[in-house]
């Protein structure tokens, strides 16, 4: 598993981990996409790119996020694979494929309401790229 469930109160947080910043930020909208849903379970049936900037990289990071959980929350539609093409410390491509919800089909585990600041780290440890992120639930 690239990422682990971390105990903060009234909220959800989680560590993600890679081996680059790449699979860093892929791994931080799985893993998202999995707290809300069995993320195995879902299907790449269409795509569209996404590009976006921030000032930093825990800016990029939420930014990241918060455009991701907008294609959940604002579109109803759940990532599959966000595959990365282009990154830098202010700015990231990706290509994200996902299907539409569909209640029959698709188990809701969480809501998130929102990937906030608190506690946002995006460090590199060692080897491996690291990153803590909180959601308001």
């Amino acid at each position: 598993m690239n990422y682990k469930l971390i105990d903060h109160t009234a909220d959800l947080g989680i560590e993600v981990y890679g081996t680059g910043l790449r699979e860093l930020f892929e791994n931080a909208g799985y893993a998202m996409f999995d707290i809300i849903t069995d993320a195995n379970r879902l299907k790449a049936v269409s795509e569209t790119t996404l590009n976006i900037t921030g000032e930093d990289w825990p800016d990029l990071m939420v930014n990241w996020l918060r455009e991701l959980l907008y294609l959940w929350t604002g579109k109803r539609l759940l990532v599959k694979i966000a595959d990365i093409f282009s990154i830098s410390e202010y700015a990231l491509s990706a290509n994200v494929k996902y299907e539409p919800y569909v209640p029959e089909r698709h188990l809701i585990k969480s809501e998130l309401k929102a990937v906030t600041y608190h506690q946002i780290r995006v460090e590199k440890k060692d080897a491996t790229w690291e990153a803590g992120i909180i959601f308001d639930v």
